[in-house]
């Protein structure tokens, strides 16, 4: 999975940010910044390392099951998890 780190902690601000993230999201190792908030394009992840974070009772859990998102916000930031192109492709 693709995942890109918004570093808020704030959820009515994220929330505002959200869909203009998902638009125009950043290229991996890229920094940008969002209505005052740094998004930055953090890379693959492996699917193992979303169960690890799920299991920790520190991390929130969100699901856009619409498409297939999964979203973890711990700390001061928010990480949106996408599906690749071969994960969409399945």
């Amino acid at each position: 999975m693709n995942c890109i780190s918004v570093y808020t902690n704030n959820f009515e601000l994220f929330s505002d940010i959200y869909e203009q993230v998902l638009e125009s999201p950043p290229e991996e190792n890229e920094d940008l910044v969002v209505e005052g908030v740094t998004v930055s394009g953090s890379g693959d992840v492996p699917e193992q390392y979303i169960e690890r974070m799920r299991a920790k009772p520190e991390v929130v859990v969100m699901r856009d099951k619409e498409r297939n998102i999964m979203i973890l916000q711990h700390g001061n930031v928010f990480e949106i998890c996408l599906p690749s192109e071969e994960e969409q492709a399945v």
